[in-house]
């Protein structure tokens, strides 16, 4: 009998520290994240509404329409940052199969700072923790299987950072204020459905194609370049699309998205879903 004890007791070791060692690491990175989020909002709530209203005679036609449709109440100066739930599907990079995934972001309206993670499964009962931070110029990406084995660590460099702001600019239908005259973004005329969005920061520049419907929302958002498709890391995707305005806390947002890679004439998607939540954070 106390051989058999002694067995159970050990199995029970077994199974129970690798277990507790993955909860508690799961908290800990889930933390962590938790930490970078709380200070983009603080930073938010500390900057003034950069707002230009004398610009927003000169905007482009369908991006005057795009705010009168969004903003009916007229565009809202005190909303500096935004918490995101998301639910869909997901595929990771170089793979075909998506999986079914939950995300959270939170973002500020005043500056191009972002905090993505998601939970993804992987391999039958595996699953991982993703990061995808860009704060002040610099992004950081990563993933942990099981919430220990780090297994994507990219830091950034010019290019990536680069595609890190244009990815604030590609999930800004969620938080339109920020494309409002005066902050990062100005706006070039194409015609009379499609205008160009160029952001600006931290000494880096990028552009995205937008395409409006005819109610006046932002139906979606293309990269003016191809992406490269072999990269371990989807980055900002150069392709959404948006659809199912609803009006939230006196803004309309797009419920449904779809972002996907794009290069020679073709998108491939990789993640699509709902929103599930979003909360507006004001003054």
């Amino acid at each position: 009998m106390s051989l058999r004890r002694n067995a159970l007791i050990a199995l029970g070791l077994v199974v129970a520290v690798p277990a507790v060692w993955i909860g508690w690491s799961a908290w800990s990175l889930r933390a962590e994240i938790s930490g970078r989020e709380n200070a983009v909002i603080a930073d938010a709530g500390e900057r003034p509404a950069p707002f230009d209203a004398a610009a927003m005679e000169t905007l482009p036609d369908p991006v005057r329409r795009y705010f009168e449709f969004v903003f009916p109440d007229g565009p809202p100066r005190d909303i500096s940052s935004v918490e995101v739930e998301m639910s869909g599907e997901f595929r990771r990079p170089l793979m075909d199969n998506f999986e079914p995934t939950t995300a959270r972001q939170v973002a500020s309206t005043r500056k191009p700072d972002l905090v993505f993670s998601a939970d993804t499964p992987i391999y039958g009962p595996l699953w991982a923790i993703a990061y995808d931070i860009f704060v002040d110029g610099e992004m950081e990406m990563g993933a942990k299987l099981l919430s220990t084995l780090r297994v994507v660590d990219e830091k950034g460099t010019p290019e990536l950072n680069r595609i890190s702001l244009r990815r604030w600019l590609l999930e800004s239908p969620a938080w339109p204020m920020a494309l409002l005259p005066g902050g990062p973004v100005r706006w070039e005329p194409i015609d009379d459905n499609h205008a160009r969005a160029v952001i600006s920061a931290y000494g880096l520049q990028s552009s995205m194609i937008v395409t409006f419907r005819d109610d006046g929302g932002i139906s979606a958002l293309d990269a003016e370049e191809d992406g490269d498709l072999e990269t371990p890391y989807h980055g900002s995707g150069e392709h959404t699309e948006r659809s199912d305005y609803r009006l939230v806390d006196g803004v309309r947002v797009p419920m449904s998205f779809m972002i996907a890679r794009a290069a020679n004439g073709e998108i491939h998607p990789f993640w699509s879903g709902r929103i599930t939540s979003i909360r507006f954070r004001r003054d």
